[in-house]
């Protein structure tokens, strides 16, 4: 499974209010335990929410689980990228 960083471009999703939130991932979970009941490998890890973008991290098994998702859930994937290394501080210390 690889693991991939999705740019979705919404506009005020950083103003959206807790409820918008939550119905926003109520919808994402529907897609997502669908295409599970289909045996489709996606995982939704985490999203980042800034003024008009949001940042999702999804584990899949093809990139094109990432476009079905975003069309079956209505949610824009304007840039996908597979993430090739993870680099946080403790990289700095080696093996």
């Amino acid at each position: 499974m690889n693991k991939y960083i999705i740019h979705r471009d919404i506009p005020g999703v950083g103003s959206f209010s807790p409820d918008e939130y939550r119905a926003a991932a109520q919808k994402s979970n529907e897609v997502i335990a669908a295409m599970q009941a289909e045996h489709k490998a996606i995982q939704w890890v985490h999203s980042y929410a800034t003024a008009d973008v949001m940042f999702c991290i999804y584990i899949v098994d093809d990139e094109a689980l990432i476009y079905e998702h975003s069309e079956r859930s209505g949610f824009p994937a304007n840039i996908v990228r597979k993430v090739t290394h993870v680099v946080d501080p403790v990289t700095a210390e080696g093996e």
